[in-house]
């Protein structure tokens, strides 16, 4: 089947994985809810970038080997699990201290980079991301296409449709963004996002192939 042909299953396929819940849901929603939109941007830049770079490794092999080796797959995952046991945990913290103080302008750029460093980690270290690009792009990719230009262009597509999504959710949460920042919002809101951000963490732990 021609590559045209199987772009609209490829895309109902893509946005049914973007809807589901998870990781760069829970950090996107918590991201845009305490910064606002532009606090959000940087969050899925970073997951996106991630995703990218697991797609790539999966037309070059590399993801399947991550997938097939299992002490590659449990370092992945503890290091995975651990990192949002740790955003879980700060958040807490920052719940149990007040909520923290009210971003401004100039918090929210110094936080930037470190927001980008969040999504692009939580991703990078998901090994069910590997599992997932190993199983998905090779379904859309017909059999006289090249392997890992196909699979670069479909990432591309992919990583597109997510952005889209994902910041037009993130546009959603920021426009009430100014109740979100109450102090007392803003302090169950920290609650229950690193409540979210540990039991995801825990699942990650215990997940298996």
């Amino acid at each position: 089947m021609d590559l045209v042909a199987l772009m609209p299953a490829f895309i109902l396929a893509v946005l049914l994985i973007s809807a589901s819940p998870g990781p760069a849901m829970a950090l996107i929603f918590r991201r845009a809810a305490l910064a606002g939109f532009s606090g959000a941007v940087p969050t899925v830049l970073g997951l996106e970038l991630g995703l990218y770079v697991w797609a790539v490794c999966a037309a070059a092999g590399l993801a399947a080997i991550v997938a097939a080796s299992q002490v590659a797959f449990v370092v992945l995952r503890v290091v995975g699990a651990a990192f949002l046991v740790y955003l879980g945990v700060r958040a807490w913290r920052t719940a149990w201290r007040g909520g923290g103080p009210e971003p401004s302008a100039e918090a929210s750029r110094a936080g930037w980079g470190k927001a980008f460093g969040e999504g692009t980690l939580v991703q990078l270290a998901n090994p069910k991301a590997a599992v997932f690009m190993v199983a998905f792009y090779p379904q859309f990719v017909p059999a006289d296409r090249p392997l890992f230009a196909t699979t670069a262009l479909l990432a591309l597509v992919q990583v597109a449709i997510e952005i889209v999504f994902y910041l037009s959710l993130a546009a959603l949460v920021g426009r009430a963004g100014t109740w979100f920042r109450r102090t007392t919002v803003r302090r169950r809101l920290e609650a229950v996002s690193g409540t979210i951000l540990i039991a995801l963490g825990l699942r990650l732990a215990t997940t298996t192939r």
